[in-house]
């Protein structure tokens, strides 16, 4: 009984850290980056209305994010997780992005994404990643709860 007590304990703890380990606000928007080539990492090619960027790195830190990129321009995602609570792949919804070789392999649960802006228009890249480790033995608890990971993405004429 106290070992149960003691990993729901520490289950609780773990989800509690999870839920207040997210950072940035949907509704931000970071400095406007301009010149040739936004790299970087937080606000790289986030657009505030200024000239769009030739390319931009995201990283978690960058979620609820809106990004501006030239067509023609690279995004890269580098998304840092464990083995035990790994990044589901990155997805892209719209037309304005096409996915490319990242040109590297991802350790075991992080993942690595590469998108070109083909085409003017608004994509959403998403990914995901659990709040907690699943559990490796009956008695201890599982946590269902997911890290939601979203970047739009505005490509705009060169």
């Amino acid at each position: 009984m106290r070992h149960t007590t003691a990993a729901a304990v520490a289950a609780t703890a773990l989800l509690l850290a999870g839920c207040g380990a997210q950072s940035g606000d949907p509704d931000r928007t970071g400095p406007s980056a301009t010149g040739p080539s936004a790299t970087g990492s937080a606000g790289s090619g986030t657009d505030t209305g200024a000239a769009c960027a030739a390319g931009a790195e995201l990283t978690a830190a960058d979620t609820g994010r809106t990004v501006c990129v030239v067509t023609g321009g690279t995004i890269r995602v580098t998304l840092d997780g464990t083995p035990d609570r790994p990044w589901a792949p990155v997805t892209a919804d719209g037309t304005a992005l096409t996915p490319v070789n990242p040109g590297i392999g991802a350790p075991h649960g992080d993942t690595i994404a590469a998108y070109r802006a083909t085409a003017p228009g608004t994509a959403r890249l998403t990914s995901s990643q659990p709040l907690c480790a699943t559990p490796t033995a009956p008695d201890q608890v599982a946590c269902l709860g997911l890290r939601e990971w979203t970047v739009t993405v505005r490509v705009a004429e060169r």
